[in-house]
């Protein structure tokens, strides 16, 4: 089953997480900074925000240190993802380990995030459901923000897409490695979307101020509000 080849991809790599993400994802921490960027809130605001898919905890802790006063929640479907997580965030943060299909948001936010984890759901259908989920669980005036892998809108730019980040990752772990390890986990484990279907989609289920904020190539951060 691919949900749980997924989780015992991320449980073994838990520990190296950080180190493997900076190798294969083209400029990640300027991802990260435009996500930060584009929360629409003063410093000091008290507000409840999940990270789903949160990871060893990255774009949260960057959460926190612009906003000290947030109050967290982390999902991932990996345990030893969660533990690392609560570490780097420090502080009081809830956890749930849960994939995506199965989570049952537990109450409303006002920030809802997620980083390089949505791609993992099936199928746009899938897609578009949990988008619903995600508006569902946002209190009026909540900010839904996602940093992830796209498809490009035909096979040219999917193909100029695909090389560029190919390129990248080649400096970094170099080319057998990218291509005995890490497209082939691409092919069997992702399932992208095409930018523009994301975009439609958080449209469809109600989102307004749907916008880019950050695209390199493959990489997009996008935003939607519930107004």
């Amino acid at each position: 089953m691919r949900t749980a080849r997924i989780k015992q991809h991320f449980e073994e790599e838990a520990s190296e997480y950080d180190i493997i993400i900076q190798r294969l994802i083209p400029y990640y921490d300027e991802m990260v900074n435009a996500l930060v960027s584009v929360i629409p809130f003063p410093r000091e605001s008290v507000f409840s925000m999940i990270d789903l898919g949160c990871g060893t905890g990255t774009v949260s802790r960057a959460v926190k240190a612009k906003f000290p006063n947030a109050k967290i929640t982390c999902v991932d479907i990996a345990e030893k993802m969660l533990e690392l997580a609560k570490v780097k965030i420090g502080g009081n943060v809830a956890c749930i380990q849960a994939d995506f299909n199965g989570l049952v948001f537990p109450e409303k936010y006002d920030l809802v995030v997620s980083s390089l984890a949505l791609h993992h759901l099936e199928n746009n259908r899938d897609k578009l459901h949990f988008y619903k989920k995600i508006y569902s669980a946002l209190n009026q005036g909540g900010v839904f923000i996602n940093a992830d892998v796209v498809l490009g809108s035909d096979t040219a730019i999917q193909d100029v897409y695909l090389e560029k980040w190919k390129e990248f990752m080649c400096k970094n772990v170099g080319e057998d490695e990218v291509g005995n390890k890490w497209l082939p986990t691409y092919y069997a484990e992702d399932r992208p979307a095409k930018l523009t279907t994301h975009l439609s989609m958080l449209n469809d289920c109600g989102f307004s101020c749907v916008d880019v904020v950050y695209k390199y190539f493959n990489y997009a951060v996008y935003i939607g509000k519930r107004t």
